[in-house]
């Protein structure tokens, strides 16, 4: 909640400080920034769904400095291409583009908190990183650094973010393992995991799966090895002749299995990708038209349709909680159906609430952003509205990451195509462009949340013998 309101305060002082002439191109970088923030996005889902399901912190790490090298080197090719594409100038173009690796960087470490049910330390994260990100770029908006200048201020910030979460992670973490069971938590000391029921080893005993009979014992009942496994006993207690070296020998191997270290399992960057052009459609849906106004609009009218788009943004990530909490158990095959529905009521719920409370609120807005925007405020209901389906989409396109039926989002890539083409053909007007916008997102969450909602009620074959 920290992060996103100091970001609307960013783009409310903008929209002031820089008026209706300057504004548009700030908001314009700003969305291609939010594209340029998919992978990091996709980041986030894929590690906190690895580390739900066993991953090392060590190997997710890995992976995210891979993916952030292979942004980073993507990011300095589009420069020329948003600087043309855009009219801006090729310094304020690199300022948007250069906080992409950064924040690859910073979302994986959310993902490690994320996917242990670290929850308070990931609020402390998301504050701090909202604030180092917003509050250098205002301060060089009211020093006169201009787009540029804010935008660089902070990508600074961003970078001090991924350290310092990076540090937060380790020391919550501890650098153990990290469990993918419901609860998530950490393997302590001293313990093997070998399924649901997690049973502390004692004095020798390993515990598997709930199923795994012990080596000491051939029936259902598990004693544990004591003394040093010198005498075994049967299931009613009594001592067995005979089955003192068999305890031994089951013990000696307990022990090996305890002290043997586990083979780190790496996470292939695949998976990342497969998130990412999830993430990709999504936020180019979220944000294709703050780069279409600048084509269609004039520049005082495209200044207006932008900050009406903050409406549009607070709808959007104002249920970002939501997801954040539900997405271990999407990723979880036993609760997945459940997490799935829960997450779409309450986006919707979320959604009519900001809804309304846009309609009531909409007299304010020029009162805090300038007379200049009084044109945009009867209408600024229907820039909440695309903000609160936009959520529940990314509701559904989250749960289709966690389950990994990421395939899904062509229905969106084929809105994006159909948005981008009716605005270039008839959107000319504020009104026209939000309208357009409304309702090829509403038609996109329709088919998208029906298909998540039909699926999610058939058992997932794959990940049923995964869990065995």
């Amino acid at each position: 909640m920290t992060a996103n309101v100091a970001g609307y305060l960013l783009q409310l002082f903008a929209g002031r400080w820089l008026g209706v002439a300057g504004y548009s191109e700030f908001a314009s970088l700003l969305a291609v920034q939010l594209l340029c923030a998919v992978p990091a996005l996709a980041m986030q889902n894929v590690v906190a769904r690895e580390v739900v399901r066993g991953a090392t912190a060590g190997a997710v790490r890995s992976m995210q400095w891979r993916c952030a090298a292979m942004v980073a080197a993507v990011a300095v090719v589009l420069i020329p291409v948003v600087a043309v594409v855009l009219d801006v100038g090729v310094w304020a173009a690199a300022a948007a583009l250069g906080a992409a690796p950064a924040l690859v960087i910073l979302s994986g470490e959310q993902g490690i908190l994320q996917g242990g049910n670290h929850f308070r330390a990931l609020a402390t994260v998301l504050a701090m990183a909202g604030t180092a990100r917003v509050a250098p770029a205002l301060l060089a908006l009211a020093l006169g650094g201009g787009a540029a200048g804010a935008l660089w201020a902070g990508a600074l910030g961003i970078v001090g973010a991924a350290i310092i979460a990076g540090r937060i992670a380790r020391s919550t973490t501890g650098q153990r393992r990290l469990d993918g069971d419901a609860d998530c938590s950490p393997v302590g000391d001293g313990e093997v995991d070998g399924g649901a029921d997690r049973s502390p080893v004692v004095d020798g005993e390993v515990d598997g799966s709930a199923d795994r009979s012990p080596a000491v014992d051939g029936g259902a009942d598990r004693s544990p090895v004591v003394d040093g496994g010198a005498r075994a006993t049967s299931s009613g207690g009594d001592s067995v002749p005979g089955e003192s070296v068999v305890a031994a020998r089951g013990l000696g191997r307990a022990r090996s299995a305890v002290s043997a270290p586990t083979p780190v399992k790496p996470v292939g960057v695949l998976p990342v990708l497969r998130a990412v052009q999830v993430q990709a459609a999504l936020m180019a849906l979220s944000s294709v038209d703050l780069i279409v106004v600048r084509i269609v609009l004039d520049e005082v009218d495209a200044s207006r349709y932008s900050l009406g788009t903050i409406a549009t943004k607070i709808a959007f990530w104002l249920p970002q909680a939501v997801g954040v909490v539900l997405y271990p158990r999407m990723a979880q095959p036993t609760h997945s159906a459940r997490a799935i529905r829960d997450a779409l009521s309450v986006l919707s719920l979320i959604g009519i609430v900001a809804v309304v409370g846009a309609a009531v609120a909409a007299p304010l807005a020029p009162l805090f952003a300038g007379a200049d925007y009084a044109p945009i405020q009867g209408i600024l209901w229907m820039f909440a509205l695309h903000g609160a389906i936009l959520a529940v989409l990314q509701g559904a396109l989250l749960s289709a990451i966690a389950v990994e039926r990421t395939a899904l989002a062509a229905v969106t890539w084929i809105g994006l195509a159909v948005e981008i083409t009716l605005m270039l053909a008839f959107a000319r007007t504020i009104t026209t462009l939000i309208t357009t916008a409304v309702s090829v997102a509403a038609v996109t969450t329709t088919i998208v949340a029906a298909v998540v909602l039909h699926t999610a009620r058939k058992p997932t074959a794959d990940f049923d013998l995964r869990a065995r």
